[in-house]
């Protein structure tokens, strides 16, 4: 019989014998021992993060988040969590998300829904329904979106911009009349 040569075979002993590796020297300096190269971040998911419009000057309410109360300032605000009480962002720009539950009455430069909301709207430029938006209340903008398969119970009025704004600054304000007590005479005496 024919027997093959074995010299392109590497033996069984020749597993287990370590191979000698040379590393290329770049520096001749020794890398300090708390040197550690930089790591590659992993990337979040697309469904954790804010939509791209969120600013540096932005706040978010994240879901597995409950808020009890009254929030009011100018930063854009993304709402993704639980909230209830009232909203007052004159003049920036609010965002419920998809998971966004609110019951409250939201005031803003600019409303985006995405989520639910329960509670009257007031927007002094515009609001927007977004296709997986549920909203049970009244709606006050000058301009309005609606995506299909966004649900809108209630009442929408387009009014113009100044009208919006000027509506919103009056409800701002306390009222500063007072009242003057009146008498009351009975007629026929």
């Amino acid at each position: 019989m024919w027997r093959k040569p074995s010299e392109g075979k590497p033996s069984p002993e020749s597993y287990n014998q370590p191979v000698p590796v040379s590393a290329p020297m770049e520096n001749s300096r020794p890398a300090p021992a708390s040197y550690a190269p930089p790591q590659p971040t992993p990337s979040r998911p697309a469904v954790d993060s804010a939509p791209a419009t969120l600013g540096s000057g932005s706040s978010k309410i994240s879901s597995g988040l409950k808020i009890h109360g009254e929030i009011s300032g100018t930063a854009d605000l993304y709402i993704d969590g639980e909230v209830q009480g009232k909203l007052r962002l004159g003049n920036a720009r609010i965002t419920v998300g998809p998971n966004g539950r609110v019951q409250a009455d939201i005031e803003a430069r600019e409303i985006v829904i995405d989520g639910t909301v329960n509670g009257n709207l007031r927007a002094s430029e515009r609001a927007h329904f977004g296709s997986s938006s549920r909203v049970n209340g009244s709606v006050l903008t000058p301009r309005i979106g609606i995506d299909d398969g966004a649900r809108l119970r209630g009442k929408v009025e387009t009014v113009q911009a100044a009208t919006a704004s000027e509506t919103s600054a009056n409800v701002k304000q306390p009222v500063t009349e007072t009242l003057q007590p009146v008498e009351a005479s009975a007629k026929g005496e």
